[in-house]
């Protein structure tokens, strides 16, 4: 919503093809993607190798460079920054 009010561009859970060998064999959903970000929101005690392993992949599959995960598990956000 607060996007939307200030006017800055963003799509809520676009859908991109994960593709095998030029196969689509499914669909990938990222929380949030700007022109140049995809964004992934967690509830995870911390951030871990595994949750930016998932980001990696999600970087590949959407072809941007710039991931950010974001943890609203506790009071403090908690956010990391991956760059390919």
């Amino acid at each position: 919503m607060e996007f939307g009010l200030r006017k800055i561009p963003f799509r809520q859970q676009p859908p991109f093809d994960v593709l095998y060998k030029s196969q689509k064999v499914r669909l990938f959903v990222p929380d949030l993607a700007f022109d140049s970000i995809v964004v992934d929101t967690k509830v995870v005690d911390r951030i871990t190798d595994h949750e930016r392993g998932l980001m990696l992949n999600d970087l590949r599959i959407t072809a941007l460079r710039v991931g950010v995960i974001l943890n609203f598990k506790h009071r403090k956000l908690e956010w990391e920054r991956i760059v390919l």
